[in-house]
């Protein structure tokens, strides 16, 4: 299991989706795999929610969820594991916004900003999609944007995205 009595590390938010192949079951098993990545202990699931798709919209809905993490991986090392997760479960590369078997995004890492070319933290698009503010709200609506300086709770409360978001 992940790092389980150590209560050293970095708080992390992850976003979850997929819509395909029992997308509910998808986003259950990617946590019990994050849980499972040394470093990394999952602290609180959200529900999953049935989501409107975003972007390219002839397709399945999505099931979305956020899990907080602690962990004592840097932002990159996350990244990595996280991407390994994917593969392990199936994930080939396809169309931006299309369908998937498994996404798993970092949301937020603890308080920092992080602008590389394959890694940018807090996630570009977490404050304009209610996919992941809703779920990312039920378990940490206190939580402050590092950049903008608002909690996840008045990001959601501002939101303009009217795509349907549906707790399971």
């Amino acid at each position: 299991m992940g790092n389980t009595d150590d209560l050293r590390g970095f708080i992390s938010y992850i976003g979850v989706g997929s819509n395909m192949s029992e997308p509910a079951k998808r986003c259950l098993e990617s946590a019990e795999r994050i849980d499972e990545i040394g470093g990394v202990k999952v602290l609180r699931e959200s529900s999953l929610y049935r989501t409107e798709p975003v972007g390219i919209t002839d397709q399945d809905w999505f099931v979305n969820a956020v899990i907080e993490i602690r962990t004592i991986l840097t932002p990159k090392q996350l990244l990595i594991a996280l991407k390994q997760v994917e593969d392990d479960m199936g994930r080939k590369e396809s169309t931006r916004w299309g369908p998937r078997i498994i996404d798993l995004d970092i949301l937020l890492y603890s308080q920092e900003i992080v602008q590389e070319e394959s890694l940018r933290i807090p996630h570009p698009e977490l404050h304009k999609r209610r996919f992941v503010l809703a779920p990312l709200c039920e378990i940490a609506s206190y939580v402050i944007h590092p950049a903008f300086g608002i909690s996840m709770r008045g990001l959601l409360d501002r939101l303009e995205d009217n795509h349907i978001v549906e707790m399971i």
